[in-house]
């Protein structure tokens, strides 16, 4: 490939939460021959920005953020106290995007993870209505701090609101903000995608970051996601961004209970990271 694509891995294949101790994580993600490392944050207070931007440059490493949305971070729930959780939760977020330099925040931020549902068509609409009237002042928040927000698209087991790259696109265009952009994961795209090339040329130029994992939230290169198809679709929209592995650990139980991950994934956690990451150099670089 011969677009820029920065190889990056989430923490969340270690630890849960991040928190400042979690830089120990580094010079091991460094010395596996990653780019990037992904923060995902669960609580802002655990984490010093300077001390994180400290150890980033310390290991030649670059960043990438993303939220965490339970329910009470969800900005289409009935109680607008929860909304104002959300905006200051991700006002932080937005504050610790700023000192790490990263340019965007990324997420399912439209609602709560898990809120998958039978509802009515009226009920749907409503909650439509009120996540993209809040994102569209999330985006505002967003464009105050010079950033962006990359909204994930979830499977159907995780949301019943946005699960394919055809909805986040049409939320996108609802937002109608400069703010609003895409991060495309493909463990959920193998669930909810007729075709994964075609779902990355859906969003174009609106993708800003790429999550990867296999079907089975398994070492990439080990299941059946279309890998081909992945990078003809990135080369596609001449792509330059991150490429982050994101799984998780089955020794963190309140986490892998979350992800549903009953089972390791591999002999150990680096391996898969190391595992992971050769079969993603393989594929996607020329």
């Amino acid at each position: 490939m011969s677009n820029k694509i920065d190889f990056g891995v989430s923490t969340w294949l270690w630890q849960s939460p991040f928190s400042t101790d979690s830089i120990d994580l580094f010079p091991k993600i460094k010395k596996l021959g990653y780019d990037l490392v992904e923060i995902p944050v669960e609580d802002p207070q655990l984490i010093d920005a300077k001390v994180v931007k400290n150890a980033l440059e310390d290991n030649g490493l670059r960043v990438s953020v993303c939220g965490a949305f339970g329910p009470t971070k969800d900005l289409t729930h009935d109680d607008p106290k929860v909304h104002r959780q959300c905006f200051d939760y991700l006002e932080e977020c937005f504050k610790l995007c700023t000192v790490l330099e990263v340019d965007f925040l990324a997420g399912p931020m439209y609602s709560a993870v898990g809120k998958a549902r039978f509802v009515s068509s009226e009920q749907r609409k409503k909650e439509w209505d009120l996540a993209v009237s809040n994102l569209q002042k999330v985006c505002a928040m967003a464009e105050g701090h010079e950033l962006s927000i990359a909204l994930e698209p979830l499977n159907r087991f995780e949301s019943d609101m946005v699960n394919s790259a055809e909805d986040v696109m049409r939320l996108v265009n609802d937002i109608n903000h400069p703010s609003a952009r895409v991060l495309l994961d493909g463990f959920h795209m193998t669930i909810e995608e007729k075709n994964i090339r075609q779902a990355i040329n859906t969003v174009g130029d609106k993708l800003i970051h790429v999550q990867v994992s296999e079907n089975h939230r398994g070492v990439p290169g080990t299941g059946l996601t279309p890998w081909n198809d992945f990078k003809l679709g990135l080369d596609d929209i001449n792509y330059t961004g991150g490429l982050v592995i994101e799984s998780f650990t089955p020794e963190i139980k309140e986490l892998a209970a979350a992800v549903c991950i009953w089972n390791t994934m591999a002999k150990s956690q680096d391996e898969f990271a190391q595992q992971g990451l050769e079969f993603l150099k393989q594929t996607f670089n020329d």
